[in-house]
């Protein structure tokens, strides 16, 4: 009798980013769940790429700031009394006490440690420290703590923890003016409610997902209603080198979505769009909804994630169509979607798989799956470089 192998065997990568997409082969499943390659990924994908802290409107005033975790690391994204929005390290520099634990607040303008009572401008500059006039050599702008690029596009402020790291305009040409094409509005937006939820898979499971058209009208219901009130066949998906788009004219004929009756005066640009920058930052709007969304998948291990829904809008009240969109969104499509994510997550494990087939067609269609290999390739060389050629 045979001997039941019970590791999976390890596909070989050297030149898998070779492939034809046409004819290609998935990554090798344990890409999804791997520590190793896990934390390849944080240390050469997610430690030099560009992180949103939020819409430019929740800095509006000094001392307004957010909170963002990745990993062990924590960073304060604020404005400063001299009105300048900037991020540094959430960490007192006397002894390494955290500062701030909520995620967004007001300060006034500067930030106490609770341990000691140093305290910190917004911008991370040390402006004072109890009985440092009684220590000797006690230089003030000695402990000021260190801060991180930060860049603003669509309206959004990133940061990044590589100081070399290329630009946002330099990685994503064109997003900006593609965002701002759909939301012309863009700069008035207020973040009206976000959600996180805590999802047992891996990023990129929940990222593919999202990216593909296939499954929409064959999945779970939620996605066919999603379908009906667009323009399917409009439905186009489109690589760019570092970022990508899925956009679908909306189906005018509707005069009802979700649960709610939609007024008579559409805008004949309604649409379903969705911008994606790498590595995992969306940002979308559906048909009707009158609201941007931002969808972040957040990697917190090799099998969990953390997924952080931000909705924000223009309108100075909540429209009552928002308000039922983001709640089918929570309550309805978003279980739906984490329900596959968490089903793949167990089937990658299994010892029957291990690399499926890409259904690409030549025409790139809308039920074609290209944007899943174009992101796959861009992990692949993330987290090989060079190396894998």
């Amino acid at each position: 009798m045979q001997p039941i192998h019970v590791l999976k065997q390890q596909s070989p990568v050297e030149g898998w980013d070779q492939q034809d997409p046409e004819e290609a082969f998935t990554l090798p499943s344990r890409y999804f769940f791997d520590d190793t390659l896990f934390k390849a990924e944080r240390d050469n994908i997610f430690m030099h790429a560009w992180h949103v802290a939020g819409h430019v409107n929740e800095f509006a005033e000094p001392g307004q700031y957010v909170v963002v975790d990745l990993f062990d690391q924590s960073v304060v994204i604020a404005k400063n009394r001299q009105g300048e929005i900037r991020a540094f390290h959430n960490v007192c520099q006397h002894r390494g006490n955290r500062l701030l634990e909520n995620r967004r607040g007001t300060t006034g303008g500067v930030v106490r440690c609770a341990y000691h009572s140093w305290c910190y401008e917004m911008d991370g500059s040390l402006r004072g420290a109890p009985r440092c006039d009684r220590m000797k050599n006690f230089d003030l702008q000695q402990f000021n703590i260190p801060q991180l690029r930060t860049e603003e596009m669509g309206g959004f402020i990133y940061f990044n923890f590589d100081a070399e790291a290329p630009s946002l305009r330099e990685l994503f040409p064109g997003a900006d003016a593609e965002m701002r094409r759909v939301f012309p509005n863009l700069d008035q937006m207020r973040l009206i409610d976000e959600q996180d939820v805590i999802v047992p898979a891996n990023w990129k499971v929940i990222m593919d997902n999202s990216i593909e058209g296939y499954h929409f009208k064959l999945s779970g219901p939620c996605h066919i209603d999603l379908a009906k009130l667009i323009d399917f066949k409009g439905y186009a998906l489109t690589k760019r080198d570092k970022w990508w788009t899925y956009i679908a004219p909306a189906n005018l004929s509707m005069n009802e979505a979700y649960g709610v009756k939609l007024r008579e005066d559409l805008n004949p640009d309604e649409c379903f769009f969705n911008i994606g920058m790498w590595p995992n930052n969306t940002f979308y709007t559906f048909p009707f909804s009158e609201f941007l969304g931002s969808f972040m998948m957040i990697p917190l291990d090799a099998e969990r994630s953390l997924l952080r829904f931000g909705y924000y809008s223009a309108n100075p009240e909540t429209a009552e169509v928002s308000k039922a969109c983001m709640k089918w969104m929570n309550e309805d499509l978003g279980p739906e979607d984490i329900a596959l994510n968490i089903s793949v997550q167990k089937g990658l494990h299994s010892l029957g798989y291990d690399q499926g087939r890409y259904m690409i067609d030549p025409q790139r269609s809308n039920e074609s799956e290209h944007l899943v290999h174009h992101f796959h390739r861009l992990v692949f060389n993330g987290i090989h470089g060079e190396r894998a050629r």
